[in-house]
This record gives structure tokens, C-alpha cells and sequence, in this order.
């Protein structure tokens, strides 16, 4: 019987999408499987599952062009900009700074009409400016992350290069999927390997 996954869950398991922090917040309980000998908590494989392609279906309710990613971290801002790339989104990385949604005089004011957040501990000011305007708020939020504010909790590993590439690989084959653009897995030409941050290997 073919799993009903968006993909098998060996890749998810490999790229460690489940594991989280030694650290659990409230909010983010009942996301939680259990957890490891070493204090390591681990999410829901199942609801990693659900909420990323639930994720994308909200977002393709929108027009890309109104659609903001932030991502703070070399590993996010990889992956997220390459999904803002193919979705055709705005991508703010690194600092999000003060006004950008609330202050019509900067020079970068943008008014979204959702905002996806990769971390929201890092990008916090971004979730701040989203709160205050009533713009929808989409985050991928590890075991440590505070939720509030946040709409639709994505949980997951929103730290390791390989989970942040695999994460928004399926978000942007789903989003396409879901804006008629696609019709099939195999029609996205696109692989994990493209949203991987490129580390630099050290010369011995």
C-alpha cells in the first residue's frame, strides 16, 4: 500500500525533520512523540506531515506576490529563498527590520497578506509587525519555539540544513500542486539538493 505521506517517511526520518529541542514550550506539547534517552524531544511524524501540506495550501490561496518569507539562519535562508524563488514570493532575510509592514514612509514598506516565518525566535520582529497589522502568520517552530501569535504552527526541525531543504522543497511542490501549475510529483523539477545551504569544505 503506498504511504500517504508527501514522501516516504525514510527521507523525512533521515534528514532528522522530527527532532526537536532539549527544550519544550507550552504551545508546542502537543506536537511532541516523546522523547529520547538523551533529553532530545521528538515531533509527530504524522502532523509534520499534515501541517506542511496544509501549510501550502494556505499559502496558495494567496497570490505569490502577496506572499512574504522571512528566514534568518544560513541554513533558512537558502531553502526559503529558493521556495520564495519558485513560488515567485518575497523574500526578507537576514533582520527584518522595524516598520517594514507598519510604516507606510520606508522606502521598503511591503504589505503582505501573509507572512511565513522560518524561525520565529530569530524573526520575532516580523511576527511582531504581522500581529500588529492582523496579517496571517505561518511559522516552522521547533520544540523551544513560543507560538503565540502564530495561526498555523508547522512543527518541525527548523534548524538542520537537510530538514529546512526538504521542508521547503515540499512546500513548494504542494503550493504548485495546489495553484493548478503542477499535476504530479514528477512534474516539479526541482531536488531537495536545490535548497540546501552550500557549505564550503575547509581546506586540511
Amino acid at each position: 500500500m503506498e504511504s500517504a505521506m508527501l514522501i516516504d517517511q525514510t527521507v523525512y526520518l533521515e534528514v532528522g525533520i522530527h527532532i526537536g529541542t532539549k527544550v519544550r514550550t507550552p504551545g508546542m506539547k502537543r506536537f511532541i512523540y516523546k522523547v529520547r534517552e538523551d533529553g532530545l524531544y521528538l515531533l509527530d511524524l504524522a502532523t509534520i506531515d499534515k501541517r506542511i501540506k496544509l501549510a501550502a495550501n494556505t499559502l496558495a490561496r494567496y497570490d505569490p506576490k502577496d506572499i512574504v518569507v522571512t528566514a534568518s539562519r544560513i541554513y533558512s535562508v537558502a531553502a526559503a529563498a529558493k521556495f520564495a524563488e519558485i513560488i515567485g514570493a518575497k523574500i526578507l532575510s537576514g533582520r527584518v527590520m522595524p516598520g517594514v509592514f507598519t510604516n507606510p514612509n520606508r522606502e521598503d514598506f511591503i504589505e503582505p497578506e501573509i507572512v511565513f516565518i522560518s524561525d520565529n525566535r530569530n524573526e520575532k520582529q516580523a511576527v511582531k509587525e504581522a500581529n500588529k497589522t492582523n496579517i496571517p502568520i505561518v511559522a516552522l517552530c521547533d520544540t523551544d519555539n513560543w507560538i503565540k501569535f502564530i495561526d498555523l504552527v508547522v512543527p518541525c526541525n527548523n534548524k538542520g540544513r537537510r530538514s529546512l531543504a526538504l521542508i521547503y522543497y515540499l512546500l513548494a511542490r504542494e503550493f504548485l500542486k495546489e495553484k493548478g501549475l503542477i499535476k504530479s510529483n514528477e512534474e516539479f523539477q526541482y531536488k531537495i539538493s536545490d535548497f540546501e545551504a552550500k557549505v564550503e569544505m575547509k581546506a586540511k
